[in-house]
C-alpha cells in the first residue's frame, strides 16, 4: 500500500474551503480533514502549509494530434498532455475528428491509437460527426457503450466540417436515444463564407479579415437556431467556445426554462481583445481562432455569465498551429489560415489570476468552472473534480503568494508562440498530482511517460 498525506494546506472545493489534510491511498483520496492523529507507517508526508489544495483541472475542449485545415495540430498526446499537467490540468476530453470518407468507429480507433501509450494524464473523447453518411447513426450505440457519450457538430465550414440543419437534427435525435449530448460549434457558416468572399474580393486578404467576416450576430443566430432544433429533437446540447453577450443571453433564457442547454467559454475570450488583429504584418494570425476575439462588452458579459451560472465551464480550446503552418497555408488568403491557438498549459493560471485575483469570481467558483462542472457535465463527476474521499487523487498545490511568468521560450506546449507572452501573473502552481503520482513540479514534468488512462464516461 502506498500512503501519502498532504498536510497543512487549505482544501478548496466548489462547495467551500477549509484547512484540512488529505490522505491518499494507492492513488485515491481516502480522507480529508484533521489527520495529524493518524500514525501510518511509511506514509509520505508532504507539507503544503500556506498553500491551496485544489482538484486537478478538467479541460473538456482540446485538439491533440488532430487533422484540420490542411495540416495537423502541433501537439500530440505526449507533448499536449505534458503541457496540460504542468499547467495543473489532470484530465482532458479531446475531439476525435472524423476525416472525409471515414466511418465513425474507424475514427475512434485511429484517435485511440494516437493517445494510447502517449498521454500522461487521464483522457476521454468526444466523437466529431462531420459526415453523416447512410446508417452512421447505427454506430451511435456502440460509440456510447465504449464510453464516448458526447458528439460534436459544426454549424460552420461548409464543404469540410459543417452539417446542414437536417443532419444536425438527426445527430441530436440519435444522440438523445443513447443518452448522449451534442457539443455544438455555433456559427452561421454560410453567412461567414459570404462575408469572407466579399472581403477577399475587396483585396482584404490579411488576418484581420478573419474578425471582420465573423461578426457577433453570426454566432448568436446559430446559438438560437441550435436551441430551437434541440427542442424539436428533445436533445441535450452543450455550446463550445461561446464569445458573445447575445449567446450568453440565449443560453441563460434556455436554462431558465429548465431546457437541457449548457455552454462554455474559453480563457482567451475572457482575457484578449480584437485590437490584437491590428498587429503588423502577419503577426495577427496568432489570434486567428474561431470565433474571433471580441470587444470588452462581450468579455464582461462572459464573466457575468460565469458568475451567474448561465455558462458553466471555462475550457482552453487548445488547437495549436505554429506560425510557420499558418503562414504557409494562409499568407495570401485569411480563409486558409488554420483556425486555432494554444492554451491547455495556461488555462488554470490565467483564469486564477484574471478571475479570482481580480475579484471577478470566488476561489470556489474557480474550482467549479475549471474542474468540478466540466467533470460533471461530461460524465466524470464520480471520480474527478473534487477533493473528497473516493475520488481520484488528482490535485493541485497552488501558492497564492507565488508568481507565474508565461513565455513561449519556457512553455511545454509544442508551439512557437503563446498569446500570453510576457504575462506576469499572481499565483504559482507548485505541484500537480495525477492519481497520487507527482507529475509536475514548478512547471516541469517529472512523471512517467505514457501513464494516462482512457476514461469511459457516463451518459447524461
Amino acid at each position: 500500500m502506498k500512503y501519502q498525506i498532504l498536510q497543512g494546506g487549505t482544501v478548496v472545493n466548489s462547495t467551500g474551503s477549509a484547512r484540512a489534510d488529505v490522505l491518499i491511498t494507492n492513488g485515491k483520496i481516502e480522507a480529508v480533514g484533521e489527520l495529524s492523529h493518524l500514525q501510518i507507517e511509511n506514509a509520505e508526508i508532504v507539507d503544503v502549509s500556506g498553500r491551496l489544495v485544489l482538484p486537478g483541472g478538467v479541460d473538456v475542449h482540446t485538439h491533440m494530434d488532430s487533422p484540420m485545415s490542411g495540416t495537423v495540430t502541433s501537439d500530440d498526446f505526449a507533448s499536449g498532455t505534458i503541457a496540460a499537467a504542468c499547467g495543473g490540468t489532470t484530465t482532458l476530453v479531446d475531439f476525435a475528428m472524423q476525416r472525409p470518407g471515414q466511418k465513425l468507429l474507424e475514427t475512434l480507433d485511429e484517435h485511440s491509437e494516437k493517445a494510447a501509450g502517449k498521454a500522461v494524464i487521464d483522457y476521454g473523447f468526444h466523437m466529431c460527426v462531420t459526415d453523416l453518411y447512410e446508417n452512421a447513426a447505427r454506430e451511435f450505440p456502440e460509440i456510447a457503450q465504449a464510453g464516448i457519450t458526447s458528439f460534436k457538430v459544426f454549424m460552420a465550414y461548409r464543404g469540410s466540417l459543417m452539417l446542414n440543419d437536417g443532419d444536425l437534427f438527426d445527430v441530436m435525435r440519435e444522440s438523445s436515444k443513447v443518452g448522449g449530448q451534442v457539443c455544438i460549434h455555433a456559427e452561421n457558416g454560410d453567412i461567414v463564407d459570404r462575408l469572407a468572399d466579399d472581403l477577399m474580393a475587396a483585396g482584404k486578404t490579411g488576418p484581420k479579415s478573419h474578425l471582420l467576416s465573423r461578426p457577433p450576430a453570426t454566432e448568436v443566430e446559430a446559438v438560437n437556431r441550435a436551441i430551437s432544433i434541440a427542442r424539436m429533437a428533445d436533445a441535450s446540447i452543450y455550446f463550445v467556445h461561446l464569445s458573445t453577450e447575445g449567446s450568453v443571453a440565449a443560453v441563460a433564457e434556455a436554462r431558465s426554462k429548465d431546457w437541457a442547454v449548457a455552454g462554455e467559454t474559453c480563457t482567451h475570450y475572457l482575457t484578449l481583445g480584437p485590437e490584437l488583429y491590428d498587429a503588423p504584418g502577419f503577426e495577427a494570425a496568432k489570434y486567428v481562432l474561431t470565433p474571433p476575439l471580441r470587444e470588452e462588452e462581450h468579455r464582461k458579459a462572459l464573466w457575468r455569465g460565469l458568475s451567474a451560472g448561465s455558462l458553466s465551464v471555462v475550457s482552453s480550446d487548445h488547437c495549436p498551429f505554429c506560425m510557420e503552418d499558418k503562414f504557409r497555408l494562409g499568407h495570401d488568403d485569411f480563409r486558409k489560415i488554420p483556425n486555432g491557438g494554444p492554451g491547455v498549459e495556461h488555462r488554470m493560471a490565467v483564469v486564477y489570476a484574471e478571475g479570482v485575483r481580480k475579484g471577478r469570481i470566488s476561489m470556489e467558483k474557480y474550482v467549479e468552472l475549471t474542474s468540478t462542472a466540466p467533470a460533471r457535465q461530461f460524465g466524470l463527476g464520480s471520480r474527478k473534480g473534487q477533493v473528497a474521499a473516493g475520488f481520484d487523487a488528482d490535485l493541485i498545490v497552488l501558492d497564492p503568494n507565488g508568481r507565474t511568468v508565461i513565455t513561449a521560450e519556457t512553455q511545454n506546449q509544442n508551439m512557437d508562440y503563446t498569446p500570453y507572452e510576457g504575462w506576469d501573473l499572481p499565483g504559482a502552481i507548485e505541484q500537480v498530482y495525477s492519481r497520487g503520482d507527482l507529475v509536475a513540479r514548478d512547471g516541469k514534468y517529472v512523471g512517467k511517460s505514457g501513464r494516462g488512462k482512457f476514461l469511459p464516461r457516463a451518459t447524461v
